[in-house]
């Protein structure tokens, strides 16, 4: 199972007018632990980000679960509530999940989570739907 950390990415932009403006950026990182995942950020960032930057914040996240779709550039949220049936007292319980979604556009958004859901036996309802900040999430890497 994947441990989601967020970090934030703090840096000077160039914006279109040709000034320099400083930014935080927010990327989603596959890792071990906080140290590994300001590790990667660091490494996955560098050759995209001339001269220096600085990992602000690196957090633990809930996410459960992640919906890639390469034809995406947008991130979303989809909160999931769970249902569930206690067999002792015969009363539903609710569990919420965070699945992140990766797509174009919100209506993508709920066609790809729909879709990563096909074959889940399990009786959920879409609670949320929101557009991230989040600007690319790194999936850990495979050593061969």
């Amino acid at each position: 199972m994947a441990n989601w950390f967020e970090c934030k990415v703090r840096y000077d932009k160039l914006q279109e007018n040709g000034a320099a403006k400083k930014v935080t950026e927010p990327y989603l990182v596959d890792a071990l632990s906080f140290t590994e995942a300001e590790a990667r950020i660091t490494e996955e960032q560098t050759p995209f980000i001339s001269g220096e930057f600085s990992v602000d914040a690196v957090k633990r996240t809930k996410i459960s679960e992640i919906f890639f779709n390469e034809g995406g550039d947008r991130w979303y949220m989809v909160k999931v509530g769970f249902i569930t049936i206690d067999e002792k007292t015969a009363s539903e319980k609710r569990s919420v999940s965070q699945i992140l979604v990766q797509a174009s556009n919100f209506k993508q958004a709920f066609e790809n989570f729909t879709e990563g859901m096909k074959g889940t036996m399990a009786d959920y309802e879409i609670v949320q739907i929101s557009e991230t900040p989040l600007m690319d999430v790194y999936k850990m890497k495979v050593v061969d």
